[in-house]
């Protein structure tokens, strides 16, 4: 019964306790997005081994693995769409393609998502769901957390619009990216955003930690995100915050 409500109402959102389930960026692009406007770029970019990395596995079986599962080449979709007839890029994160993680494929799509924002005066609103940046790719996926920092600095001085929107979870190397760079951001109810997670902050400082915390309404009561917003929400906010820009 709350699968099939799940689904009839679009946003797998408990309707009883209005928890966010987390969704994949194609439902994230359906849900953000007016019928049939997104028209993607980028989406054939996949990633390579550059390390040759092996764990329990080769780094290439687990990619053709995320890549059966969720239909995508990597872990973000790009392009741009109109949000309640407002023109903008558009960036999802997919926590179903290995944890969203944050490999040279997602920040270059990234950045190359705001260099067209840019040059085309568009706003930007990227919607981030990671456990932050891919390990099998090392140093390349480290130099991402920079590459997408720069590419928003210029875009702030051409004085462009990025509304970052924090979904569960938006940990590691994204947060201490792009994501913590918007000019408004945005997140869901009781999203976990944070670097390290509470568990390891935890052992290591020897601390308890505060009630709710790294969770959306704990970081919107520090001053770290500027709206809690509920799904259902999310369209009609982005677009007033556009209006009020401006774009």
């Amino acid at each position: 019964m709350l699968f099939r409500k799940l689904v009839e109402n679009n946003l797998c959102v408990c309707p009883d306790c209005q928890h966010h389930f987390r969704i994949s960026g194609e439902q994230r692009v359906q849900q953000l997005t007016d019928p049939g406007s997104f028209e993607p770029f980028n989406a054939t970019m996949a990633p390579v081994d550059p390390l040759g990395f092996v764990d329990l596995r080769p780094y290439p079986e687990r990619i053709a693995k995320a890549q059966r599962a969720t239909g995508q080449n990597d872990a973000v979709q790009t392009g741009q769409a109109y949000i309640k007839a407002r023109r903008v890029v558009l960036a999802c994160m997919d926590f179903n393609f290995l944890g969203g993680s944050m490999g040279s494929v997602v920040g270059e799509k990234i950045t190359q998502a705001v260099v067209v924002a840019g040059e085309h005066d568009l706003p930007l609103v990227i919607v981030s769901c990671s456990g932050g940046a891919r390990m099998m790719e090392s140093g390349f996926s480290l130099m991402q957390m920079a590459k997408t920092a720069s590419a928003l600095a210029r875009f702030d001085d051409q004085g462009g619009l990025f509304i970052s929107v924090l979904t569960d979870p938006t940990t590691g190397g994204v947060t201490a990216s792009f994501a913590m760079l918007g000019d408004v951001i945005l997140a869901e109810p009781k999203a976990l955003v944070g670097f390290a997670g509470p568990r390891v902050i935890k052992q290591t400082i020897h601390q308890e930690l505060p009630e709710g915390f790294q969770r959306a309404e704990f970081l919107l009561e520090c001053g770290f995100v500027d709206r809690v917003v509920h799904r259902s929400e999310l369209r009609t906010e982005i677009s007033r915050i556009i209006d009020y820009a401006g774009k």
